[in-house]
């Protein structure tokens, strides 16, 4: 049993260096840069060929937020060839969600959720027989995305996953989680539970986010706070941030909402 739980414990520490790699490697806003990155990563001697593989699943990523999703898709065609299936263990588990999750993302921006949702759950599945929290729950959002009408659904299994955690990386999770379920019932007329939703968000943000991802959500906490009537409240999230970042675009359509007139420098 404490040779079992040492190489579970070892088997995450891997994860979680691997993953905080792969994030000091990736340029959302420069997807050419990170194309570039991961290419030259996934072709390293110097790494395994398990870890190369990862690295080649990111490529495909990246490859692909530049529309050129054909060709990302035969990336990850090749990383799988490389991999047996019917191979096991936890980095084979690993791998294969990765590319199952890579494949379902590709689907779903290229408008075929028929596509993307049984890769997106092999991705959850095979992500939880390789105990990796993040990637379970990476396939989760994306399901919630994906899949309409479901997404309270997948969003309830992705606050189970969180809930279980204390990695802050994994609970990072859940600012997207809370994030999407809000729009969500937004969209549904229900703006108090949006307005719920995006309260937690801005929670988690301020915990285990990035600063960008606090304003998103105090930015939508006051577009739930305009729909409920109570503008003063919002009113008061909207020039706050406004005063953080006066370029702002959608904070100033918002105040413009709010008041009538585009703010001014005293407003």
């Amino acid at each position: 049993m404490e040779e079992s739980t040492e190489r579970s414990a070892n088997s995450s520490e891997h994860r979680g260096t691997q993953q905080r790699e792969i994030d000091r490697l990736w340029d959302f806003a420069d997807p050419v840069a990170s194309e570039e990155r991961f290419r030259a990563a996934s072709a390293d001697p110097e790494r395994s060929p398990h870890k190369r593989a990862v690295m080649a699943a990111q490529l495909a990523r990246a490859v692909g937020l530049q529309g050129r999703t054909e060709e990302a898709l035969a990336v990850l065609d090749g990383v799988a060839a490389a991999a047996p299936g019917s191979e096991s263990g936890p980095e084979a588990a690993e791998l294969r969600a990765r590319v199952a999750l890579e494949r379902g993302r590709l689907h779903a921006a290229a408008g075929r959720p028929e596509d993307a949702l049984p890769e997106l759950t092999r991705a959850v599945r095979e992500a939880a027989a390789a105990g990796a929290a993040f990637l379970v729950l990476d396939g989760l959002h994306m399901l919630a995305l994906t899949d309409g009408g479901h997404e309270e659904e997948w969003a309830a299994e992705g606050f189970d996953v969180l809930a279980g955690s204390r990695d802050p990386r994994v609970l990072r999770w859940g600012i997207a989680l809370h994030n999407n379920l809000g729009w969500t019932k937004h969209d549904a007329d229900d703006p108090v539970a949006a307005l719920h939703h995006f309260t937690l968000a801005a929670e988690a943000a301020e915990q285990y986010g990035s600063a960008e991802q606090l304003r998103v959500a105090r930015w939508s906490m006051a577009r739930a706070l305009r729909t409920l009537g109570r503008t003063e409240e919002a009113l008061a999230i909207q020039r706050a941030l406004d005063a953080e970042r006066p370029d702002d675009p959608f904070v100033t359509a918002e105040i413009e909402a709010l008041t009538g007139v585009r703010p001014t420098i005293e407003a």
